[in-house]
């Protein structure tokens, strides 16, 4: 016969560890690889931690259970699982099993064992954080203590997370009493944020809510900004007549108290509070040096930060732009004014020239009626039927009176000599308005 002693994997196969559930059942499953019709084994389950107990004996047909245990356990046969029907707290420790295996066909035996650690966990309730103090904490010089606490549970593991990350241990984070406490000391700006513990076992997993830890600091990197001014360095140049606007800013909790100064050479002038600032730069005759000074008055600690303020140069009036912004609605007016009065001015010479257009296109048109070519004109009748195209013709007589004195016709009236010339009689018609036009 060959004895052969120790575990072998390739006969049994049961899981090293198994977690079980307090008040619930438990099965303790085991794999046999090996034909159990062609065999005789005989075995033993024994509790061994944290006592030594002697569970079952079984053998290939039946099985003798501890007399104070078999209302608890169960074995299956023939694969030898142990069942738990209902777990306690007296439950949890290690269990070994030792079995014989006899192989009549080839006369020999092995000896097999196998060790399994049961434990009985109880299922976590929802932690709950608390914190040391609700007092504000101040950077560099109060300290937090956060704690996470569970009603409910067994064998629970923590987890502290800010902002959803777990948090690593440094010199001012530290995890005590099995890492369910958190103590920051001291608290700095990188510590804001919302912390959260997650608490475990074998059998649950729970998160608490997130609770908001706020630090107050600052002021950090003081800047002032401007929308119309280029900076240069610590130099704003601002165009002549500009309304400037400069912004006081600086990473602080609470936000800070911001106070605008002036300096000189001699002097320093407290200008008014609040982060803006406004300056008329036409009030400006020289550059003029600035400070922001930012204070928390919670922290107590202050920031400043200066820079000169230089007018370009003016191409004309050095106020010309400062009145134009003062004016801006005058110019509108005044262009609207002009553009009314051009308006009208173009209309008027516009119905002037179609009238003169309409004139000489009525003179050059008209043409006289060859039957009236004799009829006397005396002068007095509407002067408006003596326009028209003429010819100096003269009426056959004596070419003497061809040349009559303006005195002979000015007796026009009762003078009938038909050797006056038609240009001479048109000349001495009465002017009318249409005729003074065309001159």
């Amino acid at each position: 016969m060959v004895l052969i002693s120790g575990t072998n994997t390739e006969l049994i196969r049961v899981k090293p560890i198994v977690h079980g559930t307090k008040g619930e059942p438990l099965h303790l499953p085991v794999e046999i690889d090996f034909g159990v019709t062609g065999v005789q084994f005989q075995g033993t389950w024994y509790q061994t931690s944290p006592r030594l107990t002697h569970l079952v004996t079984f053998d290939n047909n039946r099985s003798i259970p501890n007399l104070l245990l078999k209302d608890t356990l169960v074995l299956s046969l023939p694969n030898i699982s142990l069942s738990f029907k209902r777990l306690d707290e007296s439950a949890e420790g290690d269990y070994q099993l030792s079995i014989n295996i006899f192989f009549p066909g080839q006369n020999k035996s092995v000896t097999v064992t196998k060790t399994i650690s049961i434990t009985v966990n109880v299922p976590l309730s929802t932690p709950i954080i608390e914190k040391s103090s609700e007092a504000p904490l101040v950077e560099d010089n109060d300290n937090v203590t956060l704690t996470c606490t569970v009603e409910d549970g067994s064998k629970a593991k923590y987890q502290w997370l800010k902002n959803g990350q777990p948090v690593r241990p440094s010199e001012r984070h530290l995890f005590l009493q099995n890492n369910s406490t958190l103590l920051i000391h001291p608290v700095k700006k990188e510590d804001m944020g919302r912390y959260s513990c997650v608490v475990k076992n074998p059998i649950s997993l729970s998160h608490s809510r997130a609770m908001d830890l706020s630090v107050f600091y600052g002021p950090y990197n003081l800047e002032v900004n401007s929308n119309q001014g280029q900076k240069i360095g610590e130099v704003f140049t601002v165009d002549p007549g500009e309304l400037v606007f400069f912004d006081c800013l600086a990473d602080s909790n609470p936000p800070n108290t911001c106070v605008w100064i002036s300096r000189t050479n001699n002097s320093t002038e407290v200008l008014m509070t609040g982060p803006r600032f406004e300056v008329p730069s036409h009030k400006l005759a020289q550059p003029t040096k600035f400070l922001c000074r930012a204070f928390n008055n919670v922290t107590q600690k202050q920031d400043e930060t200066h820079f000169t303020l230089v007018v370009a140069a003016s191409r004309g009036n050095g106020r010309e732009k400062h009145v134009q912004g003062e004016s801006a609605v005058s110019p509108l007016v005044i262009i609207t004014i002009t553009s009314m009065l051009i308006i009208m001015c173009m209309f008027r010479i516009f119905t002037l020239f179609w009238r003169s257009y309409y004139h000489l296109l009525w003179l050059f048109s008209y043409r006289p009626n060859p039957d009236q070519k004799g009829l006397h004109r005396s002068g007095h009748e509407d002067a408006t039927e003596d326009f028209g195209i003429y010819e100096f013709v003269t009426i056959p007589g004596k070419m003497e009176s061809a040349q009559a004195s303006s005195r002979s016709l000015a007796r026009l009236d009762s003078v009938r000599d038909l050797h006056t010339t038609i240009y001479d009689v048109i000349r001495h018609v009465p002017e009318t308005p249409t005729l003074s036009l065309l001159k």
